[in-house]
């Protein structure tokens, strides 16, 4: 004799199976997004011409002028594709390229802004750079960069 199965079964098994279709979805247009930014022609590269040290002196040049805090900052996050992957990394081990990927990004945001703000005081350099995060919410992460612009003599 062949039983029905229980309504809260076939409820958890359509539950189950809508919710692979919008995670198969997600990815799909995830590819679509990526595939056109990818063909995006790239921004302009930030002004290099402003040097970036983590230490209060510059070997073989004096400051001659403090212009002050620069300071760039962003907060990033993973969409919810790439969180689950890192997820069962996170089970299984290895290295969360997803959050890595989005923390480069990050601080390469981060840094191009505060390049930003030096260049338009005119400065030369940005010395004592130092790089912050934290966590706002879920998998998004706050960078801040920031360092101290100076005008240095050639």
């Amino acid at each position: 004799m062949i039983r029905s199965v229980p309504w809260w079964l076939r409820t958890a098994v359509f539950c189950l199976l809508g919710g692979i279709l919008v995670v198969l979805l997600t990815v799909a247009l995830e590819q679509r997004k990526n595939k056109i930014s990818a063909e995006a022609p790239l921004p302009a590269e930030p002004d290099r011409t402003v040097l970036l040290l983590n230490s209060t002196a510059l070997p073989g040049r004096e400051i001659t002028e403090i212009l002050g805090l620069v300071q760039g900052h962003t907060v990033f996050a993973i969409w919810l594709g790439k969180d689950l992957s890192a997820i069962v990394r996170l089970v299984l081990g290895g290295e969360l390229t997803e959050y890595t990927e989005m923390m480069g990004r990050a601080r390469e945001t981060a840094t191009s802004r505060m390049i930003a703000q030096a260049a338009e005081m005119g400065a030369d350099a940005i010395i004592n750079v130092r790089y912050m995060t934290t966590s706002v919410v879920g998998s998004a992460a706050e960078l801040l960069a920031y360092g101290t612009a100076v005008k240095v003599s050639e």
